[in-house]
């Protein structure tokens, strides 16, 4: 059906062109036979040619031309059918205007053929030999006629019946052109359709792809690109909607395209920043042979790979260490349990020193073995809807006693409106006390060393800030901040900061370090509800 129509669109429109051009054809030579006849005159015609006749026909054929040229737009399906109708009437009136000009020695019979050409392109070439036929007809009559009426020899046929096979053979080549060039356009048609499928399928798969695509051809204009490569590209068109250079648009990656456009090594993965992330191109050439044609460019965050990598090997590390942590803990229990007994009896000093420290020991792998399973209980919220100000008034009396921490050293700043949050409580308990407990050990230990402060952000933000007057942390370490196992103390164990942003995250909430003038914070980013 899809062949059969495409079929019928290039007749259509093979039809319409051969149509137009024939009615300015028909138009232009009928003009140029009333201009010639006007040019001549009545006295300058032979004994055989008659110049009225002429001008009448050449006067006639001309209205007919204009009248089919006016009605031709029109695109009325009786015009269709009468097509037929005005070759013939066409081949009779060059027959015509032939006998008034002197009969085929005039040479005007070779109209005949332009005219069964164009015939037959406008019929597909069914009709092109019927064509010829009547054009043959109409030459053998009006010479029998010219022989009949000024008694010539029956050797006078012999042009005729030339130009009558003249006309055989061109119908015949009409018939065979307009048939392949039919079959060209309707192949030309459906590979366009193939085409255009095969671009939306290609832009279907880019659209849905996680990763930025860009196209860009040997002139770095950018031909296409997803909706993932928008933040990438500062331009994407023109005003006048024309394609834009890759130049004009991304600097970065032009550059990286150029570089690897005339590189001679088969590397084909960059590493760029932009807009202070790190990207990771790779390029694909558009054509095998040469690297020069263009290439497709899929962009990755390299960030993110390395967030998503990490994140599979500390999940994979947390399973085995939660696992190892059941196994430590039934003989860890035991030797804390002997470790008592022994403590109980009286050893000596040297020997109650060394069981001294073999318990602190135990209650140091303890704790390490708490947050390690504290780790694969991240997911498992149990979110509530908590009044902030008197949780936190709660979490300071707390923290204070347990921890010794005279309430002039440790302040807090809270907002005098009340405050709600959904939060898991237990969650947000173990994140203010990790980030308090790691700001007083950093601090100088003075009034006012310690701060917790509520202070909004926004309309519906809200920041819970722990601030230290301590040295802060190294600019070549706040990289690894949040990273586990990662300490600069010799009796941590690195899990603090990390569990806490873990947690935070598991809450759609952000940690984040912020280095003041005089201290550092740790900013815990919450939203308000109503």
């Amino acid at each position: 059906m899809l062949n059969q129509h495409l079929n019928s669109q290039s007749e259509l429109s093979l039809q319409a062109r051969t149509i137009r051009i024939i009615n300015v054809f028909r138009l232009i030579l009928s003009l140029i036979f009333v201009l010639f006849s006007l040019y001549i005159g009545q006295k300058n015609w032979g004994e055989m040619q008659d110049a009225s006749l002429f001008f009448s026909l050449s006067l006639a054929y001309s209205l007919f031309s204009f009248t089919l040229l006016i009605v031709a737009p029109l695109r009325s399906s009786a015009l269709v059918f009468f097509n037929p109708v005005q070759i013939i009437i066409d081949i009779l009136f060059i027959i015509a205007i032939m006998h008034a000009a002197g009969g085929i020695q005039s040479g005007l019979g070779l109209l005949l053929i332009i005219t069964i050409v164009t015939a037959s392109l406008i019929s597909n070439g069914r009709l092109a030999l019927f064509y010829a036929a009547i054009a043959t007809i109409g030459l053998l009559l009006e010479q029998s006629y010219r022989i009949a009426k000024w008694d010539l020899p029956v050797s006078g046929y012999s042009q005729p019946v030339m130009l009558s096979l003249s006309c055989f053979a061109t119908a015949w080549l009409g018939y065979s052109f307009a048939k392949r060039i039919l079959q060209s356009e309707a192949l030309a048609s459906a590979r366009g359709v193939d085409l255009a499928n095969l671009a939306q399928v290609n832009a279907l798969i880019t659209e849905e792809m996680q990763d930025s695509v860009i196209v860009i051809d040997q002139h770095l204009n950018i031909r296409h690109h997803n909706s993932a490569a928008m933040p990438l590209l500062s331009v994407t068109q023109n005003d006048d909607g024309e394609t834009v250079k890759l130049n004009d648009s991304a600097i970065e990656i032009a550059h990286a395209f150029t570089r690897w456009m005339h590189a001679d090594t088969a590397g084909e993965h960059l590493i760029i920043s932009i807009n202070n992330k790190e990207l990771k191109l790779r390029f694909e050439p558009i054509s095998r042979d040469s690297r020069l044609h263009g290439a497709v460019v899929f962009i990755q965050d390299w960030s993110q790979i390395q967030s998503a990598a990490q994140q599979s090997k500390l999940a994979a590390l947390g399973r085995l260490t939660a696992n190892i942590a059941h196994e430590i803990r039934n003989p860890l229990s035991a030797i804390s349990h002997a470790t008592q007994l022994l403590q109980e009896e009286n050893f000596g000093a040297q020997n109650n020193r060394m069981l001294q420290i073999t318990a602190d020991n135990i209650q140091r792998i303890d704790k390490i073995i708490k947050d390690v399973l504290e780790l694969n209980r991240r997911d498992r919220t149990n979110q509530e809807r908590l009044a902030l100000n008197q949780f936190i008034l709660d979490f300071y009396t707390q923290f204070c006693a347990v921890e010794k921490l005279p309430e002039s050293h440790f302040q807090i700043n809270l907002p005098k409106d009340a405050l709600f949050v959904t939060y898991d409580q237990r969650h947000l308990m173990q994140i203010l006390w990790n980030l308090c407990k790691n700001g007083w050990e950093h601090s100088h230990k003075q009034v006012g060393s310690l701060q917790l402060n509520c202070t909004k952000n926004g309309r519906a933000g809200l920041n819970l800030e722990v601030i230290d007057d301590g040295e802060g942390v190294a600019e070549e370490n706040r990289s690894k901040l949040f990273e586990p196992f990662y300490t600069t103390k010799t009796t941590g164990n690195g899990l603090g900061l990390y569990i806490s942003r873990e947690l935070a995250e598991a809450n759609s909430s952000r940690l984040k370090y912020q280095k003041l003038d005089s201290g550092s914070a740790f900013i815990l980013q919450l939203q308000t509800i109503n």
